[in-house]
């Protein structure tokens, strides 16, 4: 664990934040002395997240990414009580749907790409022109969550990679765009032990983590430390970057 000191009053935004990977990096950022707003659908969730980490250390506002209200609410909120934000940790993601891509309802794919994509951009259009933030001027970082099925197509996954693999295109256009005031990077994990992801390793844990060389799945602890480098100075020269998390799965010619 490693602690980030020049992080130490900065103020982040965790969307999805109430469990699993978006938490873990909520957490992880407390420990470098960063207040973290976090947002998830589920209130009751969200704010027991929230209880468990350092008092005084984050907050909690519940809604759905895609909201626009909702993101006008969390903006306004953390321009008012701390005047700034430094972290932009677009989270929040969805998956309803299982199966080919033909037999896909389009009000389905519509919601995922709304969440998944357009709220990915939305937050960071609106984080970028919020003159309350001041998230040009304190040389923000934006940290997308991505994953391997953006890179490559897998089974039943279709919908989710196409969006997936559409976040990883969007981080290095924006990262390309927004430099040298904003730096924007993403992580694309394969399986990671979350409730999220439980039906991908249901047939058996060790089993699924024989096709990936270091023979286990990820945690979400693996995506947090990483997720703080990239916010860190420890990164200062990296953007328009998506960091493969995949414990080898790719190179080893697997797919989620």
């Amino acid at each position: 664990m490693t602690v980030y000191t020049e992080l130490e009053g900065q103020t982040a935004l965790v969307t999805g934040a109430s469990r699993g990977i978006g938490f873990a990096i909520a957490e992880e950022l407390t420990r470098s002395g960063v207040t973290v707003v976090m947002t998830a659908r589920k209130d009751d969730a969200l704010q027991q997240a929230v209880n468990s980490l350092p008092d005084g250390k984050a907050i909690g506002i519940a809604g759905k990414a895609d909201d626009p209200e909702h993101r006008r609410q969390v903006l306004d909120t953390i321009a008012e009580r701390f005047g700034r934000l430094d972290i932009l940790i677009n989270n929040a993601g969805i998956n309803p749907v299982y199966g080919k891509l033909v037999d896909l309802e389009m009000a389905a794919v519509e919601k995922v790409l709304s969440v998944n994509l357009l709220s990915t951009l939305a937050w960071t259009q609106a984080a970028y022109h919020h003159e309350g933030l001041k998230f040009r001027e304190n040389r923000g970082r934006v940290v997308n969550l991505s994953s391997v099925a953006g890179a490559t197509p897998s089974p039943n996954l279709g919908l989710y990679g196409v969006s997936k693999a559409a976040v990883n295109h969007l981080t290095t256009t924006l990262g390309a765009e927004l430099g040298p005031e904003v730096r924007v990077n993403a992580i694309a994990p394969a399986v990671v032990k979350t409730q999220f992801s439980e039906a991908l390793y249901a047939e058996g844990e060790d089993k699924v983590a024989q096709q990936y060389p270091l023979k286990r799945l990820g945690t979400p602890e693996d995506i947090a430390h990483t997720a703080v480098f990239l916010v860190s100075d420890s990164s200062s020269w990296i953007t328009s970057q998506v960091i493969t998390l995949d414990g080898g799965l790719l190179s080893n010619g697997g797919r989620a």
